[in-house]
């Protein structure tokens, strides 16, 4: 008999970061598998996807228009409800509510609880109502890291029985040929948001370059922000707006000689429900500077170097042992190849269709 499986396959659409590459990862090994006849996939999207599977693995439905939450409770629910899968999973956070099938959510962080005042009104109550009751309704809730577990089961009641822990993989970019060594430069990517405290690397930046001209900090990521921060002006206000590069977005290929140019990858944020950027770092060679926290300690054990936060004149000093010295993070990076053991994008694919199918059972 072959299993149905909706999924909520938006964020596929525009940039593949974050959900979307997260997504994109489970479905192309779902897709691979050598019993894949045994599943149908359902993709709902208000778009066609980018995202090529082989011929057959996969069926798309289109329908409705907009990707926010009208066309999720509404265009996303009917459709749902009319093709009436085995199981729906929705992979980033929230799911049409009363499908009156089994779902499975993954959660990747609970920050609009921890942290409200990061979010605007509006967009803070709809995140907390929603996931709050998708993750009430839901057959199983996944989630990234021990410290979301604690996360969900202390802010909103689940029980541990109800939640799996599946850490993502990391995916390594490839290796650049344009780049031949290491240059002075400071790298950070992934979304722009009050928590990840750019400012104070800015700020640190500033110090660690003092002395040396050739120095820049390469920021990359689309400004996600609230209240809004003027990173450019932030650079000017430390003198160092000519060597700041702030890029909303860059390809994969792009990336990768990013990753091979860079002296140090720096990561100052104060609450994530994972952070994968400063593993596919660690991944590409980097020494990894991040904020202090328990998801990170988690997350990148030995492998990275811990500054406090607000501390600018340890992160400076940090950052600046790396742009002066290649060989300064090599004991970290030794470290690396035991932490990256412990994700793989095969394990989580495995883990989460698992997860699908005995909540269909």
């Amino acid at each position: 008999m072959t299993l149905r499986i909706g999924v909520d396959a938006r964020e596929l659409l525009g940039d593949t970061t974050g959900v979307g590459r997260y997504l994109g990862e489970l479905m192309r090994r779902w897709v691979g598998r050598p019993d894949h006849a045994r599943r149908e996939f359902l993709l709902y999207s208000p778009e066609a996807l980018p995202l090529a599977l082989p011929s057959g693995r996969a069926t798309v439905r289109v329908v409705g228009r907009g990707r926010g939450t009208w066309w999720e409770q509404t265009a996303l629910r009917r459709a749902v409800r009319l093709d009436r899968p085995d199981v729906f999973f929705a992979p980033a956070y929230t799911a049409p509510l009363g499908l009156g099938m089994p779902v499975v959510a993954t959660v990747h962080d609970i920050s609009f609880e921890a942290h409200p005042e990061w979010f605007r009104p509006r967009e803070r109550w709809r995140r907390r109502w929603l996931t709050r009751r998708t993750a009430a309704a839901a057959a199983a809730v996944l989630t990234d890291s021990e410290f979301s577990r604690r996360e969900l089961e202390h802010r909103l009641g689940l029980r541990p029985e109800r939640i799996r822990v599946i850490p993502p993989g990391v995916s390594t970019p490839p290796a650049s040929a344009a780049a031949d060594g290491r240059d002075p430069m400071v790298l950070f990517t992934g979304s722009l948001l009050n928590r990840r405290r750019l400012p104070d690397l800015i700020a640190a930046f500033a110090v660690a370059a003092a002395d040396d001209a050739r120095a820049r900090l390469v920021i990359v990521g689309a400004d996600r922000t609230w209240p809004r921060q003027d990173l450019a002006a932030v650079a000017a206000a430390h003198g160092v707006a000519a060597r700041v590069d702030l890029r909303s977005y860059v390809t994969d290929d792009e990336l990768a000689g990013l990753y091979a140019r860079a002296s140090v990858f720096a990561f100052l944020s104060e609450y994530e429900g994972f952070g994968l950027t400063p593993l596919e770092a660690l991944g590409a060679g980097v020494p990894v500077v991040v904020l202090d926290t328990p998801v990170a300690r988690e997350v990148y054990g030995d492998a990275a170097e811990y500054v406090r936060r607000g501390d600018i004149a340890g992160t400076a000093q940090a950052l600046r042992r790396c742009l002066r010295d290649p060989s300064a993070g090599a004991a970290r990076l030794a470290e690396a190849p035991a932490v990256l053991r412990r994700y793989s994008w095969d394990r989580a694919a495995d883990e989460t269709l698992a997860a699908l199918e005995g909540a269909a059972r």
